[in-house]
């Protein structure tokens, strides 16, 4: 199993004592993108209302799409934009159980009502690869993803690199293929050939190879790669996901939960997104949030090992909580 499909196990970190979680301000933050390129929306006006729609505040994003409403009550909040040109965005978000939110906005144009014929989407690139070597990309990930045969998909994923070595998608998922093979110099090797050859146009492969630099100890240049990624695809939750699982081995928290929290809204159904959830909440010590992602990760993920063990640990916690002498036991994965 490797670590880009392999979360944090839960259970192996709760050996922090458990106190009561104060009340502290709360801060609600995120970025703005353009859904069609994905460049950051600078100038934004950002309203923020509460529960009852009275709107508190307004403000516009910087340069890099940011916004930041700090101070608040832990409560219920609607966030909306009205961007000429973009389609309305009303978000509501809920922090009555973290003292700090990140969330991301797409802007998505209006768009024009016009017929297209179906699969007019297929991209310049796409129709430059041969047919032939479609194929075996198709053939390569029915075999990775569906039946488990990694071996066999490398081999198809392989000829498709060998009918269109240009093609950087194939030789992404030859690095998939070799990271659930348990050969980790090969799937490196495979992602920086997939950043080469799409002339780092690729954020998916920048991220694959971030992940690989950040297990081998190379932090900062893997962390460097993968932020590389997310300016290509913003929308990359996986990308996010590992910003924060970077972030939070170095142990800069509210940065990590920013990170986790878009993972979250891109990918709400991965049940690794709250295992992270959950450390960075055991290492702010809010345990009621910590609770809340243990909930949503059984919902998910019930009948695994983890999810088994996540079960009694939510148990101890429930009964423990707000008791300064408790230590939950701790496993491994």
């Amino acid at each position: 199993m490797t670590r880009l499909g392999l979360a944090f196990l839960l259970v192996s970190c709760l050996a922090v004592p458990l106190g009561t979680n104060a009340q502290k301000p709360a801060t609600l933050m995120g970025n703005v993108y353009y859904a069609d390129d994905f460049r950051p929306a600078r100038s934004v006006v950002v309203s923020l209302s509460d529960s009852e729609h009275v709107q508190l505040e307004t403000q516009a994003t910087t340069d890099n799409g940011e916004f930041r409403f700090g101070g608040l009550k832990r409560a219920n909040y609607t966030v909306s934009i009205n961007a000429s040109g973009y389609e309305p965005v009303t978000l509501s978000v809920d922090i009555s159980f973290g003292s700090d939110k990140g969330i991301a906005i797409y802007l998505k144009p209006i768009s024009k009502k016009q017929d297209s014929p179906k699969g007019s989407t297929i991209s310049t690139h796409e129709l430059s690869v041969p047919a032939q070597a479609r194929e075996w990309m198709e053939s390569g990930q029915k075999k990775l993803y569906h039946d488990k045969d990694s071996t066999g998909a490398l081999a198809d994923f392989q000829r498709a690199i060998s009918a269109a070595p240009d093609y950087y998608e194939a030789h992404y998922q030859a690095a998939m293929a070799y990271l659930t093979l348990e050969n980790r110099g090969e799937a490196e090797k495979s992602f920086q050939k997939s950043v080469e050859v799409s002339g780092d146009k690729y954020g998916e492969a920048a991220v694959g190879l971030g992940t690989v630099m950040l297990d081998r100890g190379s932090f900062f240049e893997g962390e460097k790669m993968i932020r590389k990624g997310l300016q290509l695809n913003p929308n990359l939750w996986l990308g996010h996901y590992e910003l924060g699982r970077a972030l939070l081995n170095e142990k800069r928290i509210s940065e990590a939960q920013v990170s986790a929290e878009r993972a979250r809204l891109l990918a709400p159904n991965a049940p690794i997104v709250y295992r992270l959830l959950s450390k960075i909440h055991l290492e702010e010590k809010d345990y009621p949030a910590l609770l809340q992602d243990i909930d949503v990760y059984l919902k998910l993920d019930p009948d695994s090992p983890a999810g088994i063990r996540a079960k009694q640990l939510r148990e101890q916690v429930r009964q423990k909580i707000g008791s300064e002498n408790f230590t939950p036991a701790s496993a491994k994965p």
